[in-house]
């Protein structure tokens, strides 16, 4: 089991969207850092006020936020919420405090409070802290998954230990992260939805400026590491969806940053366990498609 200082380290994962089934894929994650890596894990949902069932829906309650309080890393996957004050200041002060994070896929946009609330600063957190916010599908969503090619710069770094063959079935995002971020892994994106699908290769204009290139041409950061103003350690990717994470190498990058952003880099194992346990068979992603009268255990 892994300890620091005598203590076992906490880690509180966030599961809080519409689209990517978290609430599938989260527990699944959490399971494998407890069972097998000896982490103590708190999952926390949306729930819905009026039945207590798990509910991605609900953007304005996420019960148990407290429990950031003695966690030592957040692992997050949110789309546009916007819980209520005495929620959101648990959130606001784990991250004021330095507290490490690591954000999956829709977390670039994972806050929308309306205009005089006192989190609406927070709707700027992908770009101000993750260091992207959404900008567009950059893959035809649905159509042109992701193969996960690591960026030679950063192949030594510690998080991309024993990774390998990484690819989702999510496609990849438009993102420009900031000139202090290392790149760690870029998404080619791929003519269909199967693994060994060739890369695409058309034209692609470019949100920012509306300018063409190829879409592999450069490829887009899919994955990168950087520190906030307050000195947060941040793991971003922009995959992570419950599908993405049947893939072992997303599994075993996920796993190798929590540890890197704990600060536990020199613990890392040279080939991470990720063995999923129980039984695993996400939903497909999509809005809606969430399954109902869960409730948390």
């Amino acid at each position: 089991m892994v300890h620091a200082d005598d203590k076992l380290k906490h880690i509180v994962f966030l599961a809080g969207d519409e689209e990517y089934r978290s609430e599938e894929g989260l527990p699944m994650v959490a399971k494998i850092l407890s069972k097998h890596h000896g982490f103590k894990c708190t999952v926390l949902h949306s729930i819905n006020k009026q039945t207590g069932e798990i509910d991605p829906n609900t953007k304005d309650n996420q019960p148990g936020l407290d429990a950031l309080n003695s966690a030592d890393l957040c692992v997050m996957l949110l789309r546009f919420r916007a819980w209520p004050d005495a929620q959101m200041k648990h959130f606001a002060d784990y991250y004021r405090a330095g507290k490490p994070i690591v954000a999956l896929r829709t977390s670039t946009h994972a806050f929308n409070f309306p205009n005089g609330n006192a989190y609406r600063d927070f709707n700027d957190f992908g770009k101000k802290v993750l260091g992207e916010k959404w900008v567009s599908h950059w893959g035809h969503h649905k159509f042109e998954a992701t193969r996960g090619v690591i960026e030679p710069s950063a192949k030594n770094h510690p998080i991309l230990r024993g990774v390998a063959g990484i690819f989702g079935d999510t496609d990849v995002y438009e993102t420009y992260p900031p000139a202090d971020a290392t790149i760690l892994v870029r998404g080619q994106v791929l003519k269909g939805m199967k693994p060994d699908d060739p890369p695409a290769d058309h034209q692609k204009k470019r949100a920012t400026d509306k300018q063409s290139q190829g879409i592999n041409d450069p490829m887009m950061p899919v994955a990168w590491i950087r520190h906030s103003a307050t000195t947060n350690r941040v793991f971003t990717t922009t995959m992570g969806s419950s599908t993405d994470l049947q893939n072992e190498g997303l599994r075993r990058l996920i796993v190798n940053a929590c540890y890197w952003a704990m600060e536990l880099e020199e613990k890392i194992p040279a080939k991470s366990d990720v063995n999923i346990i129980g039984d695993y068979r996400p939903l497909p992603y999509g809005f809606g498609g969430f399954k109902k009268g869960v409730r948390p255990q």
